[in-house]
């Protein structure tokens, strides 16, 4: 059974209130079986009570974090100035906000989570497809996030105890207190995700403006050590304005749109909590671009202060904070960075995948199971090799991501706003035979969608160092564009496979 205009929902099944917002009817039971469980089935009206400030600070917890500080530093280690990097990062945010407001509309009117509402588009079982591939990119995340707060504390660990931390046996290429630095702030992660979305929001309020004032005692340390704000801005671009820059300009932007387009997925795992679209679309719009350029704009000049002081530019932030012999300072640096990593570690990079793998087997996986489950596959991802230079880091990693997700996000704009034009069937998404089971629990078409874009989009990738060369080199063209092209190529898709399967529909 499929649908791809669905007529009026029967008023039994739902109710729509007069802001829009929509909900299970009251008195009805809500959904259950093999599909449903007590973390993906829709937040009641009642306890969707996040406001803009929310998700501000939400967006400003998980922008200001030592990932999206090596995200600009990093372009400036590859050779752009500051005002390159900053129109980058300023432009993909721009960017890649539009399918985050697109995409986690669903969840302040609905109250579904993202493996829920990729149901519609995929089928009750087609959704563990996208649901599967935005997890494993978290997991990935959440290894490399895990990597750099144990990075803080072997470092402080390191200053405040002395050598006898930091010259210690190594075991695989690391001293052997690093990877129990890792361990500790991994099982600090576990801990707080196991007390539910209530303690993440809470974090996430304090947290936010904690980490911009660190980035400004950073800014403020590393101008007194260049001799004053000028040697910050005086750093030159090692590729001008000419064809240098606009070469690497192209996979640049889609690195940095990559970098959040796991969120543009699962959007709604937060936005859920909304107590209007008002609420998500003011708050995503105020907190993402305006944070991502400003803490940017910090990153890019500590960075390029760096260089100027040290003969060349320390792109990670723990390895530059440990530069410092004052005890106090460094304690702050490292503070902060523990504080900005685990802010959007847990929200980001726990949150998606627990919920994701809760939707593969609804009636045994749980939230706190998921993320379990998450932070273990962190762990046999090896973070500390997708870590280990910005090339890798930018290109390859971020590039990567961008091509494969930017697949599903064209597909599920594609369905909710063209196809269903924002209606759904609240009851239908967690029950087999409805208008999203499509064909087995399986809309084919979507998948056929997401494997010709991704594979225009990734396909003629470089994949060093992950492996050498480029699976399909015929496609390396595109691979610059990869976010773009896989966005595009799956909607236009998408949208032709529908349009074709409801013409024969309607001449049988």
């Amino acid at each position: 059974m499929t649908d791809t205009a669905p007529p009026a929902i029967p008023p039994s099944a739902q109710v729509t209130l007069p802001d829009g917002r929509v909900e299970i009817a009251p008195g009805t039971p809500p959904p259950t079986g093999r599909y449903a469980n007590a973390d993906l089935l829709p937040v009641p009206v009642a306890r969707r009570t996040w406001t803009t400030y929310n998700f501000s600070a939400l967006w400003i917890g998980m922008a200001h974090n030592t990932a999206s500080w090596t995200l600009a530093s990093g372009l400036i280690a590859v050779g752009m100035d500051w005002k390159q990097a900053v129109f980058t990062i300023a432009l993909a945010n721009v960017i890649v906000l539009a399918p985050m407001l697109l995409t986690g509309h669903a969840g302040p009117k609905y109250g579904i989570p993202f493996p829920v509402f990729a149901r519609a588009s995929f089928g009750l079982r087609g959704a563990n497809l996208p649901a599967l591939v935005r997890a494993l990119v978290a997991c990935g995340w959440f290894g490399i996030q895990t990597w750099i707060g144990g990075e803080a504390i072997y470092f402080l660990a390191g200053k405040l105890i002395g050598s006898g931390w930091t010259d210690t046996a190594e075991v695989g290429g690391h001293a052997w207190t690093m990877w129990l630095s890792f361990a500790i702030f991994w099982a600090i992660q576990v801990a707080i995700i196991y007390r539910g979305m209530e303690t993440i929001r809470r974090f996430e309020n304090w947290a936010a403006p904690f980490v911009l004032v660190g980035a400004f005692v950073m800014l403020w340390w590393m101008s007194g050590k260049a001799g004053g704000l000028g040697p910050l801005f005086d750093q030159p671009s090692k590729l001008g304005w000419g064809a240098d820059f606009w070469k690497l300009f192209a996979p640049a932007l889609m690195g940095m749109i990559g970098f959040w387009s796991t969120l543009s997925l699962n959007i709604p795992d937060f936005t859920r909590y909304g107590r209007s679209q008002k609420a998500q679309t003011r708050g995503q719009a105020l907190g993402l671009p305006t944070t991502m350029t400003l803490f940017a704009f910090l990153s890019v000049l500590v960075t390029s202060g760096s260089q100027a002081v040290y003969g060349e530019p320390v792109w990670d932030p723990v390895q530059l904070a440990a530069k410092t012999d004052n005890v106090v300072g460094l304690l702050f640096a490292l503070v902060t960075v523990l504080v900005a990593t685990l802010s959007v570690n847990i929200a980001a990079n726990m949150v998606s995948p627990a919920f994701d793998f809760s939707n593969v087997a609804p009636r045994k996986v749980s939230f706190r199971t998921g993320a379990l489950i998450t932070a273990v596959l962190a762990v046999m991802m090896f973070p500390w090799k997708l870590y280990a230079d910005p090339q890798g880091y930018i290109f390859t990693w971020l590039g990567l991501v961008g091509g494969l997700l930017g697949t599903v996000a064209g597909i599920l704009i594609a369905d909710y706003w063209i196809l269903r034009r924002s209606r759904l069937d609240l009851v239908d998404l967690y029950r087999t035979g409805g208008r999203y089971w499509y064909a087995g629990g399986w809309n084919w078409r979507a998948v056929v969608a997401f494997v010709v874009g991704g594979v225009l989009a990734i396909g003629g990738a470089d994949f060093h160092p992950l492996i050498d060369g480029r699976p399909i080199p015929s496609l390396r063209s595109l691979a610059d564009y990869g976010w773009a092209v896989g966005l595009g190529t799956s909607m236009v898709l998408y949208l032709l496979l529908m349009a074709a399967h409801a013409r024969r529909r309607s001449t049988a």
